[in-house]
Order: structure tokens, then C-alpha cells, then sequence
């Protein structure tokens, strides 16, 4: 037991008996990730999780499983994701073992002040609050996305430092990985999203109005619209509903320029995040336009080829330095 209270990181987590719970898809890149690292360092691993499409039948999938499990068998717990969903109902029993917890996301903070779903200050948020709180108290290692992140959970649920663990994401290499780019005859900008609010699409679809009349530009749009955002720059841009992953690997190496965020600027969760398209973009090695903050720095440097900086909630800039990002590549190459 001595030993597993030393483990500083998942690196540290080394031929073990672990008991991996996961309430996410199985094949969710966080998730693979650390089944992977864990795998590696010669541990004996149980995963339970569902490959299953909907939510509620990866839950219930899991919820079953951990009533039948023997606790007992295992050295330690590891919940990927999302361990608010595990630890109130089972709690109590997989604290019998030391608990490993990615605490990728805060349901407090998500909900509240990321997607606007409760108030904060109402029954709704100060129960998400409580539930956050009590789930980071029985871990014995956080892992966390970003340092900038991690530090926001420790002083918003009283969590002790020493135990929080950044580990950062990673693209997927057999699907995204550098190709040639075919030649065409307009600068291509593109951006991918689920379009969540902190991705700051109102920026990008401002800033794709600004360039409407602008010559030998063009941009790619892929992701649900929504219906609190409407379409702009039409005579410039291909809207995408949807690409499965291989496909939208092949319009990303298409694209001159791609467009990483986060750029809502009020959101206080996209100024601690790094976006998960920023590291696709990388591993693909495109020039990409970052938002200026704490938690994309810890990563991304502008003395780097094809790392551009803009300040986020400022659509005249990002258009500004599209522009110039056009002349610097485009103008160059014809």
C-alpha cells in the first residue's frame, strides 16, 4: 500500500492490479490513451466500459458491472471519465482501494458557467458543486488536461496540489498524421468543432464575415450550426454538417490554415483548456491560430513554424491576422 501512496502520475502506476472504470465510449481518445499507458508499464488491467453509442446503456453497462466486481482483487481504481457518474453510488466500495481519478472535466463548472444549464448560485449548481467536491476528495491522484486547469480545480474544490497530475492529450496517429497537400486555387482556413460555446464559433463566423469580399480565400466549416448561430460568409465557405474521422482527416490536410480557439473570451473554462483540434492540427502539422491564453501556452510557442497566437473574443483581429497569415503563405507559393 506504501507504494501505491507514492504515485505522483500515471507513469508512476507500474505492475499493478487495476481496476480501470470508464462511463464514456471505450474507444474515446482519453480514454485509449491512458489504457495505453497504463498497458505499458506492466500492469494487470480490468476494464470496464461500454463501446455502446448511447449514454444511458454505457451506464447502466458499467453501474452493473461495478455491483458484481470483487474490489478485493485489484491494487488500486482508476476512473477515465467521468468519475462524478461513479463515485456518489459507488464510492464507498471502490474506496477500499486507493482511487486514481481524470478529472477531465468539472460538472459544476461545465454546466454552470461553460453551457449556462444551472445557475450557480441555485439548488441545481451547489449540488453539482457538492458533487464535484466530494468525488475529488476520494481520489489519491487527480490527473487533469492542462496545469492551468489543475490549479483551478484544486482552489475551487480545496484540493491538495501535490496530488494533481497534468496529463495532455493526444491525436490519434493512425488517423491523423502528415500528408502531402493537394494544390488549389484559394487560401483554405478550416475549422472543426462540436460547436460548444467556449469554442468561440460567433468569433470565427464574424471574423469569416469581415473576409467575405476578400480574393482567393475560402473556408471550411465543419460542425452542427446550431440554432443560436447563423450562417455567415456564405460566398467564402463550405458548411459541413458532420465527417467521420478519416474524412476529415483528408480536408484538414487540404487546408492552408486551420483554426484552433478556444476564442470565447468569457468563459473562464476556455482560457484553462487547450482544444483537442489543436493537438489533431499538430500531429498533422498544420499552421494553426491558437487563442492567447495560460492554458495554450504550456504547449504552443509563436517562435514555433505555423503557431499564431490572437486574443480570444476579438474577431477584427483573427480576421487581421488570416489575412496576414495569407500573405505570409499564400502570396509566397503563387
Amino acid at each position: 500500500m506504501g507504494k501505491i501512496m507514492e504515485i505522483k502520475s500515471i507513469d508512476d502506476i507500474k505492475n499493478l492490479k487495476v481496476l480501470y472504470i470508464a462511463t464514456k465510449n471505450s474507444d474515446y481518445l482519453r480514454i485509449t490513451q491512458e489504457i495505453k499507458i497504463l498497458c505499458s508499464n506492466n500492469n494487470e488491467l480490468q476494464v470496464i466500459a461500454s463501446h455502446s453509442k448511447s449514454y444511458l446503456k454505457r451506464l447502466l453497462f458499467v453501474y452493473k458491472k461495478l455491483i458484481t466486481v470483487k474490489i478485493k482483487d485489484f491494487d488500486l481504481v482508476f476512473i477515465g471519465f467521468a468519475p462524478q457518474l461513479v463515485i456518489p453510488i459507488f464510492g464507498i466500495k471502490l474506496g477500499k482501494r486507493p482511487i486514481v481519478e481524470d478529472f477531465f472535466i468539472s460538472v459544476y463548472d461545465t454546466l454552470c458557467f461553460d453551457r449556462k444549464k444551472f445557475k450557480p448560485n441555485t439548488l441545481l449548481g451547489k449540488l453539482m458543486l457538492l458533487i464535484d467536491k466530494k468525488t475529488i476528495k476520494m481520489a489519491q491522484l487527480v490527473i487533469c488536461d492542462t496545469n492551468t486547469h489543475g490549479r483551478y480545480f484544486c482552489s475551487e474544490f480545496s484540493y491538495p496540489q501535490q496530488n494533481m497530475s497534468t496529463l495532455y492529450l493526444q491525436a490519434d496517429s493512425s488517423i491523423y498524421y502528415p500528408r502531402p497537400q493537394e494544390k488549389h486555387s484559394d487560401f483554405t482556413v478550416l475549422y472543426f468543432g462540436s460547436v460548444l460555446p467556449l469554442q468561440g464559433v460567433q468569433v470565427i463566423l464574424d471574423a469569416i464575415e469581415i473576409l467575405e469580399n476578400e480574393k482567393n480565400i475560402k473556408f471550411i466549416f465543419i460542425g452542427p450550426i446550431g440554432k443560436n448561430n447563423v450562417k455567415k460568409g456564405l460566398k467564402i465557405t463550405e458548411f459541413i454538417e458532420w465527417l467521420p474521422q478519416e474524412k476529415l482527416a483528408e480536408k484538414i490536410a487540404s487546408a492552408d490554415l486551420c483554426l484552433a480557439g478556444h476564442f470565447e473570451k468569457s468563459i473562464m473554462k476556455a482560457h484553462r483548456t487547450i482544444p483537442g483540434k489543436a493537438y489533431i492540427y499538430s500531429a498533422m502539422k498544420k499552421p494553426m491560430i491558437l487563442g492567447d491564453n495560460e492554458a495554450t501556452r504550456e504547449l504552443y510557442d509563436e517562435s514555433e513554424n505555423g503557431i499564431y497566437f490572437t486574443d480570444m473574443g476579438n474577431s477584427q483581429k483573427l480576421a487581421h491576422l488570416i489575412m496576414k497569415i495569407k500573405d505570409e503563405i499564400y502570396e509566397k507559393n503563387n
